[in-house]
């Protein structure tokens, strides 16, 4: 394995957990949890800038549901997919 596969690895794994975070995150607003509670706050810490960025570019809201995690999670993958495993697969033995 190449350093840019080995790279292009790490980049793979860190878009599927990050993919799971804003699922996780956005599941939860649907049940209102305790906002003191540790995971809470670390799930919001983790995806409140991304959300911030995408609601600050596309108008988000319709029919009162917010679809900033669902846009997330498509470009998440579309990155994953377009960019990162063609290379992780070029530069495989």
């Amino acid at each position: 394995m190449t350093i840019l596969a080995a790279f292009a690895t790490i980049l793979h794994s860190i878009i599927f957990l990050y993919t799971w975070v804003i699922i996780i995150s956005a599941l939860l607003t649907f049940v209102q949890p305790n906002p003191h509670n540790p995971v809470v706050q670390i799930l919001y810490r983790l995806t409140a800038p991304v959300y911030r960025f995408v609601r600050r570019y596309i108008p988000t809201i319709f029919g009162g549901i917010d679809l900033a995690p669902l846009f997330i999670v498509l470009f998440l993958q579309f990155i994953d997919l377009a960019f990162i495993l063609p290379m992780a697969a070029k530069y495989q033995y």
